[in-house]
């Protein structure tokens, strides 16, 4: 082992290198914990020295680890599902610490209500109980019997994305409509109204707050999805042969979906290229598997995320005027009816001449296709159930539409609800 680090130096670089990229990533949480100790530290060139210092006893014993296992294959799997997971987890922690600093540099003051709406929104209990409930659902759908013939990945990994968007959907509109409501009739709101905040920055500040939760609880089912995902193809071979019409020759990856071989095409060579010798570069290969897999359902999670901003903004517009039950089926009616219009628009217009009834029914259709968002827009199942492989930077537009499509309707969801709040009397 420590014969190995002596005849070839570059495998200690490699562990140093590995050691420093976690310990970077790692910065913006041992900040929120310790702010002050963090500072200090950054300040004493004695503490940096500490700092360097422990870098390299981790360095040492990452490299001794190295040359210990030595067979590329195995550094690949802890490359892959110990330290590429372990990073992804510290990436997803630090968006979650950093995003609301970001909201009130750019936006001061209603970016303090959007810091206080996020830190209200993930410090409730039912936070945590529907991330716990999603990913509990999410691992038990990999042990499900789906009897598709062979297609139980793809049944999985639908299953999956709509977990992922029905759980911040759940959770946005359920805290968007009791916080906005609480404040206005608890006359909280009057408060803040008396300090230099206006009626828009708190309206629009509370939903950011709750969009921006939204977006965490998204991220962290996100990684639990690629962690099932992954487990699926390597149990469950049988039911999971790799596509036959996907060029998977030279693929790192025996498992692999037509997206996820493209990811890795692009994601993998800059990992092997910043960790040198063979046995870094196994590991720095895994971690650019892992989150090969991740760009390439972080699209369809993105996909999903443009239905969740939708109905919060709709929820948030109409607490300034409905109560919360009322609120709450004001939204599942959105919900069932935006994915429902367009069905029956299709299926009216293939029965033609069907009588008075089909055509009132196709009037309704299109009527209420015209006034509500397309939410079928959002559904992964086109781009999952396909005989044939779906390139992954075309998807990438198509989602960027998607998305732009969702911002116009929120948009209008806000301003209808600042029309609705302008009137609303708070004393």
């Amino acid at each position: 082992m420590f014969s190995t680090l002596l005849n070839d130096p570059t495998v200690l670089l490699a562990g140093i290198v590995l050691a420093t990229v976690q310990f970077i990533a790692a910065l913006p949480w041992l900040f929120a914990i310790d702010p002050k100790g963090v500072k200090e530290a950054g300040a004493s060139p004695l503490s940096l020295g500490y700092v360097l210092i422990g870098l390299f006893v981790v360095g040492v014993g990452v490299a001794a680890f190295l040359g210990y296992k030595g067979d590329t294959t195995t550094l690949t799997w802890y490359g892959r599902y110990i330290y590429g997971a372990i990073l992804h987890l510290q990436l997803i922690i630090d968006v979650f610490l950093l995003l609301p600093q970001f909201v009130m540099i750019v936006w001061p003051k209603g970016g303090v209500v959007a810091f206080a709406a996020f830190r209200e929104s993930c410090r409730q209990p039912m936070f945590w109980l529907i991330v716990g409930a999603a990913n509990t659902a999410i691992w038990v759908s990999v042990a499900i019997p789906y009897f598709t013939f062979g297609d139980d990945y793809k049944m999985m990994k639908q299953i999956g994305f709509d977990m992922v968007m029905l759980a911040a959907s759940l959770f946005g509109v359920l805290a968007a409509s009791m916080s906005i409501s609480e404040e206005i009739e608890g006359r909280t709101a009057v408060t803040l109204m008396s300090k230099p905040v206006n009626r828009r920055q708190f309206l629009i500040g509370k939903f950011l707050g709750i969009l921006m939760a939204c977006m965490v609880m998204s991220m962290l089912l996100g990684w639990t999805l690629t962690d099932a995902l992954r487990a699926m193809r390597e149990f469950d071979p049988i039911n999971n042969t790799a596509d036959p019409t996907d060029p998977i020759s030279g693929s790192t990856d025996k498992l692999v979906d037509p997206m996820t071989y493209q990811a890795q095409k692009t994601v993998v060579p800059p990992f092997q290229k910043v960790v040198p010798s063979m046995q870094g570069k196994a590991v720095a290969t895994g971690a650019g598997l892992w989150f090969s897999d991740a760009l390439a359902h972080s699209l369809g999670i993105a996909l999903g995320f443009g239905q969740v901003m939708i109905l919060v903004a709709v929820a948030s517009a109409l607490a300034t005027r409905l109560a919360f039950i009322v609120n709450l089926v004001m939204c599942l009616l959105l919900f069932l009816l935006g994915h429902l219009a367009p069905v029956v628009v299709q299926e009216t217009q293939r029965a033609q001449g069907g009588g008075v009834g089909v055509g009132l029914v196709g009037f309704l259709g299109k009527l209420f296709d015209a006034l509500l968002p397309s939410l079928e827009s959002f559904n992964m199942s086109r781009a999952i159930i396909r005989e044939t492989p779906l390139d992954l930077w075309q998807f990438g537009g198509y989602v960027l539409t998607v998305t732009g499509y969702s911002l116009i309707y929120t948009t209008i969801a806000l301003l209808l609800g600042l029309l609705l709040f302008e009137d609303r009397d708070l004393a």
